[in-house]
């Protein structure tokens, strides 16, 4: 049988984790996928917000050798402090260090471009080994996209938007995020309106010069009218990072500028200035901030509910099938479990597509059932409307951390988890990325890698 060509669209997390397991079997390297990932972007960019990384994805990132270099750029946040407009700490969480509870702040914390940029690098490294012993390994093209997609039942045919270069493929993988284009060309444009499910929440995201109140704390601060703002330390430590968020279902605006993606930065910019310019704490130098950075990024927040994530040969990965939201804190663990699910089955039934991804959604399914049933009221109860709403979570948390529930809650998880109950931890406040099964494929383990290019 000729080794499958397989096309990888999008180089973020998910595509390059799938593809470094795919080569990672013990077929002989000549008989190895010959994988293309695709990435619209003209290289990786070492930006974006912070994620964590818990329970499954903590071993899927030690079976691919990369916790040490993933731990090396961490953003070293300690925890989370709700602070009001006299930057008053009304009460602080600590993070967990031993992922088993599930505190706001994980044991790691890294910037999503930083950790694309590893397992970019950890794919490319796996690739050229492939390559040293005869296999194709992986071919990487940045700065295009799709702009065609048609099936025949054994192939999949796909036109790139720049090169104008025509080419076919066995299988195609959408990974490219939310708001899919791989997804949009095999489903329908006409559809998306019922595949996404906004959640009445926008947020910007940017970098800026770290201040002198800034820490390795975290800080949250509310404002009326469903706004907040979080201040949160970044790898770099002269760097701050700022994530602004309004929930609002009425500002068709709010909806608008995001649909212009990257083309009206500047609308942007000025409408979450218009938002947020008499809010009081520290907006004054976080706007200043936002308008001079080169690293804006705006969009609404949102959920991707589809009935199933294949079609023929085309078959969706990560948040382009199931995104559970930025506020599930279960992003970075869906698009490890789904890249190494995907390979393990691919591979398992080479020859039979349906059959592989059957197995890929039976296995995913209830993780992704789990991880969208976001917290109580989100994203409503986490941005009070009232000033007397801000004062009621402030006081509410200030109760929580005083009562010792936190500690109590750890440590019936650490006795739990002890025992090898692992499934309780979820209904006793433990983190869901703790209950999530990591199968054994067969796949080789790689040797840690300190993320330093030899």
């Amino acid at each position: 049988m000729a080794p499958l060509r397989i096309l990888i669209v999008g180089c973020s997390i998910a595509g390059p984790t799938l593809a470094t397991f795919l080569l990672l079997s013990d077929l002989p390297a000549a008989e190895k996928p010959h994988i293309t990932i695709l990435e619209r972007g003209s290289s990786i960019r070492k930006q974006g917000q912070n994620v964590d990384i818990r329970g499954a994805g903590v071993k899927i990132i030690r079976k691919l050798g990369l916790e040490p270099a993933i731990r090396a750029a961490t953003t070293r946040e300690i925890g989370v402090q709700f602070v009001d407009a006299d930057n008053r700490i009304w009460t602080s969480n600590q993070a967990d260090k031993t992922g088993q509870v599930s505190t706001p702040t994980a044991d790691i914390e890294v910037l999503r471009g930083t950790l694309a940029d590893i397992c970019y690098r950890r794919s490319k490294s796996v690739s050229e080994d492939v390559q040293r012993n005869g296999g194709a390994g992986i071919e990487y093209i940045f700065g295009d996209h799709l702009d065609e997609l048609d099936q025949d039942g054994s192939q999949v045919h796909v036109h790139f938007a720049k090169s104008g270069q025509r080419r076919s493929f066995d299988l195609v993988v959408g990974a490219d995020g939310l708001q899919s284009g791989t997804r949009n060309l095999a489903w329908g444009a006409e559809g998306e309106k019922d595949r996404i499910k906004r959640l009445g929440m926008y947020a910007a995201f940017f970098s800026m010069p770290k201040g002198e109140t800034d820490s390795d704390w975290r800080r949250w601060f509310h404002a009326p009218g469903r706004k907040w703002i979080m201040v949160r330390p970044s790898d770099d430590r002269d760097i701050t990072t700022v994530l602004m968020s309004v929930v609002n279902e009425k500002d068709d605006r709010l909806l608008q500028v995001a649909a212009k993606g990257r083309e009206d930065i500047g609308a942007q910019k000025r409408l979450m200035q218009e938002y947020f310019q008499d809010v009081g704490w520290e907006s004054k130098r976080i706007l200043d901030g936002m308008m001079q950075t080169k690293d804006f990024y705006y969009d609404f927040v949102g959920q991707v509910k589809m009935d199933k994530w294949s079609k023929g040969r085309v078959v969706l990965l990560g948040d382009a099938g199931y995104c559970a939201s930025p506020i599930s804190g279960m992003g970075t663990t869906l698009a490890f479990t789904g890249g190494y699910n995907l390979a393990g089955a691919i591979l398992q039934h080479p020859t039979d597509p349906p059959t592989a991804f059957a197995q890929y959604e039976e296995e995913m399914w209830p993780v992704v059932t789990r991880a969208q049933k976001l917290f109580p009221g989100a994203p409503h109860s986490m941005a009070p409307e009232t000033v007397w709403g801000i004062w009621t979570l402030h006081a509410v948390f200030y109760v929580i951390k005083q009562s010792g529930l936190v500690w109590l809650l750890f440590n019936i998880a650490w006795v739990v988890n002890w025992l090898g109950l692992e499934k309780l931890l979820y209904r006793i406040g433990g983190p869901p990325a703790n209950t999530v099964r990591v199968k054994e494929y067969g796949f080789r383990n790689l040797p840690e890698w300190d993320g330093i290019d030899r």
